[in-house]
């Protein structure tokens, strides 16, 4: 009887069919399913975001490298054309100073080689001077030796040599006077004297002796050849003194002219522009003057009456001012609207710069509290009036709230007193 029962119960314990715990289970290995679906869905994407994050990288960085590259290249290509235009520029510049220097040579030797010419020129015609003399002497000498011919007296021939020679002495002693810078004009007034009596003798034995022409050329012979020579001596003290050429004189004269013309038509201008500035000051007076009369007839009237007391013009610089401040009570250019429209400005900037609304700014910031009230920094007596008894401190009593108030309100005015 104790068999079957056990076999009974040992039977209840065999494992048997449960629906609801498949389906549970079914239900967790589809979720564990779905979850690992969609981590690996995740992973996927993941992974393909960064790939293609590190796609976007790469293409960033070779575009950046490409810029890099760009602009190094394009910074090498600067760098080149500024080393070129560096070159160039040196180059121009050596080659202008070689062209300057080349220049100057060449001016150099273009005005040693004028002074060369200069010179040869002098001496040629210093030359041909003192031949043309000698051929003239040699000329004239002749006849005036047959004029003072006296077989008696052999020693008178001498006198023509006399005369041509002092000529040439005296000539010479002008030559010296002007190398050493000393005044040659009697030295030069004496060989003419001479040379006018040569030329006397020879024209009047001529004419006596032997034919006109003989005469008239020995004459000229005596006068023409310290002439030529007086004249390049002339030339000598001219060069020697800077006197110009008539050539340069008349360039002188022209440019001389053209600056005096031309300073005449700048103070003609100067003058026009003076006159032109005048007459406009004296316009824009006008016109402040009419604007001020009709802008300003009370200030005018009161400007007129001190510049009649003190013999000025009403728009005068000392009068109109202390007009308009008789009449303003403010200096030209204010007013009250404008006095009025600044300060209310003013305290819209200061409204916005403190937080504060601009109603409160013209109120008092001290606000009234007892002086029993504790809290105030600064001290204050407090005066009743006459029709009440003395107050002291503690006698009024305030309820907890209404004294916590008291001090909070006291302590920021006292902050706000501080902080102005």
């Amino acid at each position: 009887m104790t068999a079957a029962p056990v076999e009974k119960k040992l039977n209840g314990l065999e494992p048997r069919f449960d629906p609801r715990g498949l389906a549970e289970a079914e239900a967790i290995r589809t979720k564990a399913a779905a979850e690992r679906e969609a981590l690996l869905v995740a992973a996927q994407a993941k992974a393909e975001a960064e790939k293609a994050l590190a796609a976007e990288e790469a293409r960033k960085q070779k575009l950046a490298n490409d810029k890099a590259e760009q602009r190094a290249a394009e910074e090498k290509a600067a760098r080149a054309a500024r080393i070129a235009e560096h070159n160039r520029k040196r180059a121009a510049a050596e080659r202008a100073e070689r062209e300057e220097a080349a220049q100057a040579e060449r001016a150099k030797q273009e005005e040693e080689q004028a002074v060369q010419d200069v010179a040869a020129a002098d001496d040629r015609w210093r030359s041909y001077a003192l031949n043309f003399y000698r051929v003239c002497a040699i000329v004239a000498l002749p006849v005036q030796v047959s004029a003072f011919y006296n077989p008696r007296a052999i020693w008178l021939m001498a006198a023509p040599l006399m005369l041509e020679g002092g000529a040439w002495v005296v000539l010479k002693g002008a030559a010296a006077a002007v190398a050493n810078r000393q005044p040659s004009w009697h030295y030069r007034l004496i060989a003419w004297l001479l040379a006018l009596i040569a030329a006397g003798i020879n024209l009047w034995h001529g004419l006596q002796a032997f034919d006109p022409a003989t005469a008239l050329g020995t004459a000229f012979a005596s006068i023409a050849g310290p002439g030529v020579w007086d004249l390049h001596e002339h030339g000598r003290i001219r060069k020697r003194d800077g006197v110009p050429t008539r050539s340069e004189r008349k360039a002188a004269e022209k440019a001389a002219k053209a600056e005096a013309a031309r300073k005449a038509a700048d103070e003609a201008k100067r003058v026009a522009e003076k006159e032109a500035a005048a007459k406009a000051a004296e316009e824009e007076r006008q016109r402040l003057r009419e604007e001020r009369q009709r802008e300003f007839e009370d200030v005018w009237a009161e400007a007129v009456k001190i510049g009649a007391a003190v013999g000025k013009a009403p728009d005068d610089p000392a009068v109109w001012p202390r007009a308009y401040r008789n009449i303003k009570g403010c200096d030209p250019g204010e007013s009250i609207e404008s006095i009025t429209a600044r300060r209310a400005a003013e305290k819209r900037v200061q409204a916005a710069l403190s937080d504060t609304p601009v109603s409160t700014l013209s109120k008092t910031t001290n606000a009234q509290r007892a002086s029993q009230v504790p809290g105030a920094k600064k001290p204050r007596v407090y005066t009743p009036p006459k029709n009440r008894g003395k107050r002291t401190k503690g006698d009024v009593k305030f309820a907890p709230a209404a004294r916590r108030q008291a001090a909070i309100t006291a302590k920021q005015s006292a902050e706000k007193e501080d902080s102005q």
